[in-house]
């Protein structure tokens, strides 16, 4: 199979890119991959070393993009992730790994992680051969079909909720955890919308949780990331609150199946997404290897 060419991206245009990309790969599959444009888009919100790197991706002859590797700072190491449409070959995700880990080493990261999920055969094969061993359990993925969502659950007394559209003369609700330029970066995303952005805030006025609810009418699905409850409101039907809540206005935005992940030994998360109505689809992988081999 002929390769698609080579091309690099970088900052906006990377970003631009990669949100395609992943569109392309959701509508040919409705599982299948990892990431959904609005993971990279959450990602975006803060500023990070990797934001200026160029990043590999593949076009084919009508411009479209068909593979890509995606390298990110978390801070405590570098994630390199490949982007492959559903139907690509052994060939293909070879090619897309080798250039991707060449490409890192290249630029300084010595070694890499990659999240897999852990049924794919082809992307797991690859990487051991090519000296990568599983390191952690990733997360779970889960799905819901915006029809089958449950009601709005009860909010508790002394609690509001509010969209970002209705506070937004104050600081985001964010900012303690993702910094000031947060808003800003998020505003430079094509899917974020303020009234999908979720707040509760207690009777002071101060933030007791929030949920982000991504819809990309592209595909027609929908995305929860994150979700939070601070530590001193927990226990009250917040969390719940703000995730029904979140799934109707997706819902009613024409989300016609969601998705939303968790840590395999968060309790808390399972018992609520997997009440609310999310089925689990897969479980990923962390595994960690050296950029030369």
């Amino acid at each position: 199979m002929r390769m698609p060419r080579e091309e690099r991206r970088v900052g906006l245009e990377y970003l631009d890119a990669v949100t395609t990309l992943c569109q392309r790969a959701r509508i040919a599959h409705p599982t299948k991959g990892l990431f959904e444009a609005a993971d990279f888009q959450w990602w975006w919100r803060k500023e990070r070393p990797t934001d200026n790197l160029e990043h590999l991706f593949w076009f084919d002859e009508a411009g479209r993009p068909e593979a890509a590797v995606i390298a990110t700072d978390w801070g405590d190491g570098i994630a390199l992730d490949p982007i492959l449409m559903p139907d690509a070959t052994e060939d293909v995700a070879a090619r897309v790994i080798d250039r991707g880990l060449a490409h890192a080493a290249d630029c300084g990261f010595a070694r890499v992680e990659q999240e897999v999920d852990a049924d794919d055969r082809v992307l797991m094969e690859v990487l051991t051969d090519r000296g990568f061993a599983v390191e952690k359990d990733g997360l779970v993925e889960t799905w819901i079909v915006s029809g089958d969502r449950p009601k709005i659950s009860l909010l508790a007394d002394g609690y509001r909720l509010r969209s970002r559209a209705e506070t937004k003369t104050g600081p985001h609700h964010m900012v303690p955890r993702s910094g000031s330029d947060e808003e800003k970066r998020l505003r430079q995303t094509s899917l974020y919308r303020p009234d999908l952005d979720l707040v509760v805030l207690d009777s002071e006025g101060a933030t007791a949780g929030y949920g982000l609810f991504w819809f990309d009418p592209t595909t027609a699905t929908g995305l929860v990331e994150p979700m939070r409850t601070e530590e001193d409101h927990q226990q009250r039907g917040l969390a719940r609150h703000i995730l029904t809540a979140g799934l109707d206005r997706l819902a009613e935005a024409g989300a016609e199946r969601i998705k939303i992940c968790y840590e395999p030994d968060n309790q808390a998360a399972k018992h609520l997404y997997l009440s609310t109505g999310f089925e689990p689809v897969k479980q990923t992988v962390i595994l960690s290897g050296s950029t030369r081999s």
